[in-house]
């Protein structure tokens, strides 16, 4: 987990570089800048994964079991499912807007 974050961090920062030395600026800030955003977005993103994850194996565990008993249940179980995999697509919407701003 730790060696994808650094892999996304390390890729925003080599554009960044690129287009630094390709227009013949080379303005340090903006590199710490674009590392800053980089890492933000990554972190965004894999901290709203791995709680979406979490959610929907305690939530999908619990509507399962309780579908077991009651079939009727499950409809309504599913909906508590499709709200912890919008964590995971919250985090994703906000690490695409951070990457926007590199």
């Amino acid at each position: 987990m730790v060696g994808a974050v650094g892999v996304g961090v390390l890729v925003q920062a080599s554009n960044v570089l690129a287009q630094e030395v390709a227009g013949g600026t080379a303005v340090s800030g903006n590199v710490y800048r674009a590392i800053g955003l980089a890492a933000s977005a990554a972190i965004a993103i894999a901290m709203s994964v791995i709680g979406a994850s979490y959610a929907v194996a305690r939530i999908g565990s619990a509507a399962l079991g309780a579908a077991a008993e009651r079939p009727e249940l499950l409809p309504k179980s599913l909906l508590f499912v499709a709200l912890a995999e919008g964590l995971a697509i919250l985090g994703f919407a906000i690490a695409m807007v951070l990457a926007q701003k590199i």
